[in-house]
């Protein structure tokens, strides 16, 4: 198990250049199974979870060619389907939450689709009844085997289109859904669809790939089913949950960072959020320049003077994903604030490390904290932790980038999961931090 050993109190400067979108990428590269054609990503993050999901592609069969620095080529055209139900793949696919999204590209393609039952961050209860559904719905069979923890949905005779009202937004499983229903016989009609940028991008792809949708970027998804796809050259957008991380971290450490190339359209609420805790963030271009708030930053209040309640929701609401970070920065801003987490009943959990360095925090439950920012006046003390989740990780990684003193960070294969080369790109900022 690796650590971090990091120095705070440090202000940095410079420019950092944001990875490929994590949740993105996994969407994209199981659309691949879908044509027996040629399809080039490029803007591929180097992560653990992408990285994991590359490597079950290649044990599916895929033919894999690296082109460059973030880009692959893939050729889906002889498939090794028995490897669905092998050893290797329970063990290989259990340990990633984002193989989850093989089966309806795999349902649409083959008939069939097998899944063990996925991991990912220990962040409460995360439902897969969403995927399934949508699956039956198209006219698959469902089995689970639940002495081996097994899901498999099968239709030998294929899929037809149909209306489905999905019971929650559920981004993976709109995508899952949409990849299966591209190539289903007729027309598909998914109401209370997921609209991120990432089901906005895979759905362009899968237009480009010759799928017929309309309402991208709604909650309101029309497919006609087609009988094959092609090959495309696709993109994948910076990753708006690193580009908050860079924020909350430049507030949190008083440093000046310009973050390039941000694709400020698909950022919705993130940046008028990060405002509502007094940070200032400039527009340059498609930079974003974040300047050294050596005095601070201050909580707003709303129109009638009740403390600031920041909370989560479906696009274009403000992402889950970045909650943590926003508690971590409330505790040095100059006011309180509520941070109310709908989505995840464990996300929060972390803030024990953080009352251990010194932050006044109130776990109301498991949904809700109430933070009394220190308004730089106490500096938080250096401690020791360990990263539980991806997020909440990089949280406690810019909690002890601003602390007094030596900080150490266990178990940081879960920040390694969704940020590539964290450690190289902070040094390259003028952060003290080693990996051991």
């Amino acid at each position: 198990m690796a650590t971090f050993q990091i120095e705070g109190g440090i202000p940095l400067k410079g420019e950092i250049q944001p990875q490929g979108a994590k949740n993105e990428a996994l969407q994209i590269l199981c659309a691949v199974l879908l044509t027996k054609e040629e399809v080039r990503i490029d803007n591929i993050p180097d992560i653990v979870d992408v990285n994991k999901l590359i490597d079950i592609l290649s044990n599916l069969g895929v033919k894999i060619r690296k082109n460059g620095k973030g880009s692959y080529s893939f050729i889906s055209d002889d498939l090794q389907l028995d490897y669905l139900e092998s050893e290797l793949f329970k063990k290989e696919g259990s340990s990633l939450r984002g193989s989850i999204m093989i089966v309806g590209p795999l349902l649409a393609r083959f008939g069939k689709g097998y899944i063990p039952r996925p991991g990912g961050d220990k962040i409460g209860r995360r439902r897969l009844d969403t995927h399934f559904e949508g699956f039956i719905k198209l006219g698959a069979k469902f089995r689970y085997n639940k002495e081996e923890r097994f899901y498999g949905v099968e239709a030998p005779n294929g899929l037809t289109g149909t209306y489905m009202l999905l019971e929650e937004a559920s981004v993976t499983g709109t995508a899952n859904i949409v990849m299966a229903a591209v190539m289903a016989k007729g027309k598909t009609t998914i109401y209370n669809a997921a609209c991120e940028p990432y089901i906005q991008q895979l759905c362009s792809m899968l237009v480009a790939m010759g799928a017929r949708i309309k309402g991208i970027g709604s909650n309101l998804l029309e497919i006609d089913g087609v009988e094959e796809l092609h090959g495309c050259t696709h993109s994948i957008l910076p990753d708006m949950i690193e580009i908050g991380s860079w924020i909350g971290l430049a507030a949190m450490t008083k440093s000046e960072i310009t973050i390039k190339n941000v694709s400020w359209k698909h950022l919705g609420l993130i940046p008028s959020t990060f405002a509502k805790l007094g940070i200032q963030i400039e527009k340059r271009g498609d930079d974003m320049f974040i300047p050294a708030h050596r005095d601070g930053y201050e909580v707003q209040s709303f129109i009638d003077g009740s403390i600031m309640n920041i909370s989560d929701a479906p696009w274009p609401g403000f992402t889950p994903d970045l909650l943590s970070i926003m508690l971590v920065v409330a505790t040095q801003a100059r006011g309180s604030v509520l941070i109310h987490q709908k989505m995840f009943e464990s996300r929060l959990f972390f803030v024990d490390k953080l009352i251990d360095m010194g932050a006044k925090i109130i776990l109301c439950d498991p949904h809700r904290a109430t933070i009394i920012g220190h308004d730089f006046k106490s500096q938080l003390k250096a401690t020791v932790m360990s990263s539980p989740d991806i997020r909440a990780g990089i949280s406690l990684l810019i909690a002890a980038l601003s602390a007094k003193g030596t900080s150490t960070i266990h178990n940081i294969e879960q920040i390694d999961r969704g940020y590539e080369n964290i450690d190289g790109r902070l040094k390259a900022l003028g952060a003290k931090i080693a990996r051991i």
